[in-house]
């Protein structure tokens, strides 16, 4: 796991997790919101739920999601969460580099990384 300090403050995403956030981004740009067709080591599937209220949210929004852009990383931040990360990263869109949708995930530590998505909304 990734050495960073567990405490109450805001830090940026590790650069270890970045590659894994821009699989997960691509993936919904592609509308796979469960990740379903993309299989993403450590990433548990998207539940039915939380996928549709994710596609409904992007769609509400307005526009479609793209890749990341490394600008993202400027504005996304992780916080240690009584035994997990709680990791908020910025997605990009077809119009802008950094849109005020936020990627809301859960690491967990226990038996190695897990990752859950939670939601994509703007906070």
């Amino acid at each position: 796991m990734i050495k960073m300090p567990k405490d109450e403050a805001e830090h940026p995403i590790p650069q270890e997790w970045r590659s894994t956030f821009r699989q997960i981004a691509s993936a919904f740009a592609e509308g796979d919101f469960q990740l379903s067709r993309h299989s993403i080591d450590g990433v548990a599937p998207v539940p039915d739920a939380v996928a549709e209220s994710i596609a409904d949210n992007v769609r509400d929004y307005g526009g479609y999601l793209a890749p990341l852009s490394e600008i993202t990383w400027e504005r996304s931040v992780c916080r240690w969460m009584d035994g997990y990360w709680q990791v908020l990263v910025d997605l990009t869109t077809d119009g802008e580099l950094v849109s005020d949708l936020t990627l809301h995930a859960k690491i967990n530590e226990h038996d190695g990384a897990r990752w859950e998505i939670e939601s994509v909304h703007v906070p």
